[in-house]
């Protein structure tokens, strides 16, 4: 602990050395706009009339930002401005979407423009106001031009990596292809993806091969209602060798319910779907149950809520399945995150996966070799899955952090202790 104390006293030392001029009181600061929200560094060059303060308790408006994909491969920016003390009874909402070909300038700068747009009227009511110069620069056409595409939006990809070295040798390869159709009434997913992965190794003299491929086309067709329920589909072939699936096809209809509207689904969410449907699986070699094919019923729940306020955000979805023939194989899983500010300074972050599993009908009946244990070329039979994680983080110092000094690398006011 001394050690530390010392190069802080170190670090504090040789900064006042490197200071070359006293800091200079900013009379027109002190009166700017208290804001509490995540700003990069692009956000507080562009909008230098603020000041970004560190403690929801200092702000006169905090901003709670969040983002979902769009129908086109885009995705929808929106940031809520609410109002504290003398704000207290405003709030605003301000929106932008982006374009799936737009680059990192074109988005940053749309979610700039959007920012100041709503951060305005909170603005006005200081006396930088008085600095302030509003202008608009594109001029407006007398007509619409029409989609020609009617809102249909494509997508391919196509990605290999080769790796190695004198013992080792791997190669992967993965290829996508999308199309998609997203309107207030209607929403159509079809997606088809190839993955193949090949490793070799030499090990005295004696070369080991595994591969391992999967292939899938998907469609979801889901129907609007209103505002509450929704109808649709979703549908499936595919083969893996990871799972033993020779051709496995699924046909689940369904139907859902959000108790909150649709329309604040960036603010909240808690969807039920329910689905149902049948299962055609042809495997690879034979099961654990002396099957080289059959047909399934079988039906799930899932449960997801979604929420984001100042104290911070979760997002937890349940999952329950089973095979109409026989309930005793069934998935039970849930997974989520959690983002929750403790204290001043104090953030806690956590989440993961945990699932009972009891539903692995295409394990091959002589199990794997040692091989494809090491290199997971074969689903194993297992009763559970999961996953965690976890992170603290403390940041304490100045309330204000409105400069932005790029020298020698980023950097950010006040110090950061992470625990991850």
């Amino acid at each position: 602990m001394k050690s530390i104390l010392s190069l802080l006293a170190l670090l504090t030392g040789a900064a006042s050395l490197f200071a070359q001029t006293p800091a200079r009181t900013d009379s027109i600061r002190k009166d700017a706009l208290n804001v509490y929200m995540e700003a990069t560094d692009y956000i507080r060059k562009e909008i230098p009339y603020i000041n970004y303060v560190r403690d929801l308790k200092d702000a006169d408006v905090y901003i709670i930002s969040s983002s979902q994909s769009t129908g086109s491969g885009g995705r929808e920016y929106s940031y809520f401005i609410i109002g504290q003390k003398r704000f207290n009874s405003l709030k605003d909402t301000v929106e932008f979407v982006s374009s799936p070909d737009d680059t990192e300038e074109q988005i940053r700068a749309g979610q700039v423009l959007v920012l100041k747009q709503g951060l305005m009227r909170y603005v006005q009511q200081t006396p930088l106001s008085k600095n302030i110069e509003i202008s608009y620069t594109e001029p407006i056409s007398e007509t619409v031009s029409t989609d020609k595409w009617n809102n249909w939006v494509f997508s391919t990809s196509l990605n290999g990596m080769l790796n190695g070295q004198q013992s080792y040798k791997s190669d992967q390869l993965f290829g996508s292809l999308s199309a998609s159709r997203v309107t207030p009434e209607l929403k159509v997913d079809l997606d088809v993806d190839y993955e193949l992965n090949l490793d070799r190794f030499l090990i005295d003299e004696r070369e080991i091969r595994s591969v391992n491929n999967s292939r899938s086309i998907e469609g979801l067709v889901v129907r609007s209602l209103n505002d509450h329920w929704s109808v649709g589909g979703e549908a499936e072939v595919e083969s893996s060798t990871f799972s033993n699936y020779k051709l496995k096809a699924t046909l689940m209809p369904g139907i859902e319910y959000d108790i909150y509207p649709y329309s604040e689904s960036t603010r909240r969410q808690l969807r039920l779907l329910y689905e149902a449907g049948y299962m055609y699986q042809s495997y690879l070699d034979t099961t654990i149950y002396d099957k080289m094919q059959e047909h399934l019923w079988g039906h799930s729940l899932n449960a997801a809520y979604q929420v984001i306020q100042k104290w911070g955000s979760v997002n937890v979805s349940l999952q329950w399945f089973n095979y109409l023939h026989d309930f005793s194989k069934n998935l039970l899983s849930i997974d989520g995150s959690v983002s929750v500010r403790l204290a001043k300074g104090l953030s806690l972050q956590m989440g993961g996966m945990a699932a009972m599993v009891h539903d692995q009908l295409s394990l091959v009946k002589g199990g794997a070799t040692p091989e494809e244990i090491l290199l997971q070329r074969k689903e194993l039979e297992t009763q559970y899955r999961y996953f965690t994680f976890f992170g603290l983080s403390y940041t304490f110092g100045s309330i204000y952090n409105n400069v932005v000094n790029p020298r020698f690398g980023s950097s950010s006011g006040g110090m950061t202790i992470m625990i991850n």
